[in-house]
């Protein structure tokens, strides 16, 4: 017996999937592989993102078995339980997503050499986490990658995008000793959000549709309104791949307001990527100096910004959000990483580290690198860029409906009232002062 191995990793789908639909086409039987590297376990896994993977998981293998298929899953070192599925089924061929984390490239290295040992080759799959390969646009004027988003925007635009690849019709999969799905304790100990949404291809393909069908149309002016909840929320289907980014593009329509404002946050996506896979060491070191300035060493203060006790409403409620959801909407983001590294002058690193410890989406190269541009840090052409949080309050919350969803303690206050609770009376003991000054307090 021989067959194909399509190995999944971020690519959680069977529609527009370019290795899944490369090893189909290869005409032999196809096993698709899931493994819980406990490599990947020990650095990566939280409890929200567990908990999704599994949900994901549950529906890519309803999807597989409605094909006559059915996901095979194994627990361990990734390369030794694909190399032993190989040597099992006389598998001559690997099908794999392309990654840009450290780990991913490492990995892909390894399989080529285990696998190369039995006679097997690895096929390494572009085009299914971006749209465009990191490495495929490079700068006229030299470079391995652009270090600016807007010239980068320009030749992304440009690029030939390709067209979504169909799911099979049928899968012929030989029998393949698995694991039943674990438990999420089982993979990753400890509390997950209370609110955290989940699902996978099939729920993240009805989460696109709903939104093409309207609410996208009003992406451009409200996408920064933190009131308005107006973001797409798809960014945990993009991280799991139970949607790609190809996927996406050719649901929107580039031609609207909106869809253009939404196609240029997909091409931030694929940036931050092409700069991660070009300088992987990003992930956790400064990808340009601060020079001579040093970061402070506060834990008070860190405790405080963790636990949104900050006394500025505005952070304290994208905070408590994280923790409840698991999720913030990207101006959300931006203001709590700006309050960090900025006006409390803490190291990026710090809370990009409680980022990937809570955000069910988050992965290096748009966490991480988000990170390092609000710090300053990154690729944001004025590294000296600050947010005050109080005006980023009165223009995005002005009546703040966000925070009276997040501070219930805070809800009673009338208006924008609500940013400024110390100009109102409130107690310390429902509320903290702030734990720094920003002008226009």
């Amino acid at each position: 017996m021989t067959a194909n191995i399509a190995l999944f990793t971020r690519d959680l789908r069977i529609h527009d999937n370019p290795g899944l639909t490369a090893a189909q086409h290869a005409g032999e039987p196809v096993i698709p592989l899931f493994v819980f590297d406990d490599g990947v376990l020990a650095r990566f896994a939280t409890p929200n993102r567990v908990r999704f993977l599994l949900a994901a998981l549950t529906e890519l293998d309803a999807e597989l078995r409605a094909l006559g298929s059915g996901l095979v899953l194994r627990r361990g070192d990734t390369v030794a339980e694909t190399a032993r599925i190989a040597e099992e089924t006389g598998a001559r061929n690997v099908h794999i997503a392309a990654d840009v984390s450290g780990y991913s490239v490492c990995r892909a290295d390894r399989l080529r050499v285990g696998l190369s040992r039995l006679d097997c080759a690895l096929h390494v799959h572009g085009g299914s986490v971006t749209a465009i390969d990191p490495g495929a646009l490079r700068p006229s004027g030299g470079g391995d990658h652009f270090a600016v988003f807007t010239p980068y925007f320009r030749r992304w635009v440009d690029a030939n995008q390709r067209t979504p690849l169909s799911a099979p019709r049928r899968l012929t999969t030989p029998p393949v000793t698995g694991i039943p799905l674990p438990e999420p304790a089982d993979l990753c100990p400890g509390p997950s959000s209370p609110l955290l949404v989940v699902g996978g291809s099939a729920t993240g393909r009805k989460a696109l549709h709903e939104w093409v069908s309207g609410p996208i149309d009003y992406y451009a002016e409200r996408a920064d309104r933190l009131d308005f909840d107006a973001t797409s929320h798809l960014s945990p289907y993009l991280h799991f791949g139970s949607l790609s980014t190809v996927q996406i593009l050719a649901a929107v329509d580039p031609a609207s307001e909106g869809g253009r404002a939404f196609v240029r946050q997909l091409a931030w996506r694929d940036f931050h990527h092409q700069v991660l896979a070009a300088r992987p060491d990003a992930a956790w070191t400064d990808y340009r100096s601060r020079g001579n300035n040093t970061w402070r060493d506060d834990p008070q203060a860190v405790r405080a910004w963790q636990a949104g006790e900050t006394g500025y409403p505005v952070v304290d409620a994208g905070m408590r959000q994280l923790r409840a959801q698991g999720w913030m909407p990207g101006r959300a983001r931006l203001i709590v990483a700006s309050f960090l590294s900025k006006s409390l002058g803490v190291d990026w690193r710090i809370g990009a580290r409680h980022f990937l410890d809570w955000l069910v989406d988050a992965d290096l190269a748009n966490n991480q690198l988000n990170w390092q541009w609000a710090a300053g840090t990154g690729t944001d052409t004025r590294p000296n860029r600050k947010l005050n949080p109080l005006r980023q309050a009165d223009r995005f919350d002005p009546d703040g409906a966000y925070v009276r969803r997040w501070l219930p303690e805070l809800a009673e206050l009338p208006g924008s009232a609500i940013h400024r609770p110390w100009r109102e009376n409130i107690g310390h003991a429902t509320y903290p002062a702030p734990i720094v000054e920003c002008a226009g307090m």
